[in-house]
């Protein structure tokens, strides 16, 4: 990747607004199954179960099933090995990062009188809910070109837009294209400036453009690299009914923390080019901090059954990003051609809502020889919102989002058998995709194991949970919308440490 990025300083603008996608609204709303070793080891299907601290996350009245004070913290090891498809070509990348699985704890205070309230519980619980560390590189032949996405943004705009003035730099104008006309003029600038794309008509009014570059076959690679994690705290609160019911609240603060940098890079000979090679690169950071509650409930109608319900509200966030971008050529107008604004573009605070959701579950404990649990969650990803919805941008996004995404089901099966001190757990999940197309991104499948020891008031428990999915998603969604294909596979081994208190 060139490295641009280290120049020394950039000089940061506030813009107009930045074109969000389907692509972020996927990233932001995807989570992982992340907690204990134990909820991993039987897939999170703890709706019904509770008595673990990661699944006060999942269902607010786990923390009243306790019998005592506890606490557990949770070391997390994740890997991918994912084969990328990017036109044509084939490429295998490895990530892995060590992360908090989980950390929190959980104060049983019991009735000491004849109340039909048995306890009050106190609950606190930090899982991170997405990892973002990943990286790869593709490459692939294409008879595509980027030169559309440049095409696309430009038409429309006037071509004295898109010039500088006399002593204006670069920066200048692509400064002020962001402050007063926004994103897409200001790739439209960067097109025009890089000669990949021209003017029909010289003339200050012109509004219409054609490409530098012939049709053909292209030489196409795709790098990308990011950094980040989304991130729940949960503040719980929950009691118990006599002996047959257990109710629950959670508070949850919600943290996003994304990075990503790009570089797109083509390369031609065809007959007629006139700019035969171009290195495209973006940068994204976005940070972000939401809000939500959850109300939850467990009913035992004997010693043995349990069923479940919990509902999440939906989740509110408040989201900043800043974007930084360059765009090189190799041109026979000018040999070499480098379009670097040195700019960061902060962008104003705008909301995104993640839809509420709805879980069961029901579990039958075998005595004091195991268990088995089942879950059911339904989400609804066609009503996940960017606002305010008066901008139209934000309006036409929301309008895809409603079209292209749909309600997703998941499913989770859990068990647990245990040898005096000893317990063995294994579990499956699968969960729809979230689109109606069903090929932006696959069903999700998920198989787990583990096993966890008694040592009295300490408990040692090693899960491993592994994921597979598939995700074609368009490298741009204007223009040249080439999607990479990712036959995902992520591994995970959890070492938790649970103690009372």
């Amino acid at each position: 990747m060139k490295k641009i990025y280290s120049l020394i300083a950039f000089l940061a603008i506030t813009v107009a607004g930045h074109s969000q996608t389907l692509n972020d609204a996927y990233r932001y709303s995807k989570t992982e199954l992340t907690g204990t070793a134990r909820y991993i080891s039987m897939s999170g299907a703890f709706t019904a179960l509770g008595g673990d601290i990661s699944a006060i996350s999942l269902n607010p009245a786990s923390s009243a099933v306790f019998l005592s004070s506890s606490a557990s913290a949770s070391l997390d090891y994740s890997w991918n090995e994912n084969t990328i498809g990017f036109n044509g070509g084939l490429d295998q990348s490895d990530n892995s990062d060590f992360d908090i699985g989980n950390l929190g704890g959980v104060f049983v205070f019991n009735s000491n009188n004849d109340s039909n309230w048995k306890k009050i519980s106190l609950g606190l619980n930090y899982t991170p809910t997405n990892n973002y560390e990943e990286s790869f590189s593709a490459r692939g032949n294409s008879s595509n070109s980027i030169d559309q996405y440049f095409l696309g943004y430009a038409q429309g705009y006037e071509l004295d837009l898109l010039q500088t003035r006399d002593n204006e730099s670069i920066s200048d104008l692509y400064s002020f294209l962001g402050e007063n006309y926004g994103f897409a003029a200001q790739q439209a600038f960067l097109g025009y400036q890089a000669y990949v794309i021209e003017a029909q008509n010289d003339t200050p009014d012109n509004s219409s453009y054609y490409s530098y570059i012939q049709p053909g076959n292209f030489d196409q690679t795709y790098q990308y690299a990011a950094t980040g994690t989304n991130g729940k705290l949960s503040v719980n609160l929950g009691t118990q009914f006599k002996d047959f019911l257990y109710l629950g609240v959670n508070l949850n603060s919600h943290l996003i923390s994304y990075e990503n940098r790009t570089e797109f890079t083509e390369l031609n000979n065809n007959t007629g080019s006139e700019t035969t090679e171009v290195y495209f690169g973006n940068s994204l950071s976005t940070n972000g901090d939401g809000f939500s509650f959850q109300l939850g409930g467990i009913f035992k109608p004997n010693e043995n059954f349990r069923l479940g319900l919990t509902y999440n509200s939906p989740e509110w966030y408040t989201i900043r990003e800043e974007t930084s971008q360059y765009l090189e050529t190799n041109s026979d107008l000018d040999e070499y051609v480098s379009v670097a604004p040195n700019i960061i573009n902060v962008y104003p605070e705008y909301k995104y809502q993640i839809p509420s959701k709805i879980s069961a579950g029901a579990a039958y404990i075998f005595g004091k020889s195991g268990l088995i649990s089942f879950d059911y969650s339904y989400q609804d990803y066609s009503k996940i919102e960017f606002r305010p919805q008066g901008d139209p941008s934000f309006s036409d996004l929301n309008a895809r989002i409603a079209s292209e995404m749909q309600a997703v089901s998941s499913y989770k099966l859990g068990g647990e058998y245990r040898i005096q001190r000893v317990s063995l757990r294994a579990g499956y999940r699968f969960e729809n995709n979230p689109f109606k197309d069903g090929i932006k991104v696959g069903d999700l499948t998920g198989y787990s194991a583990g096993i966890g020891y008694n040592f009295g008031s300490v408990n040692l428990d090693l899960g491993y949970s592994q994921t597979q999915y598939d995700e074609n998603l368009p490298v741009f969604e204007t223009g040249y919308t080439n999607p990479t294909s990712i036959d995902r596979t992520l591994s995970r081994a959890v070492l938790t440490l649970s103690f009372g208190l």
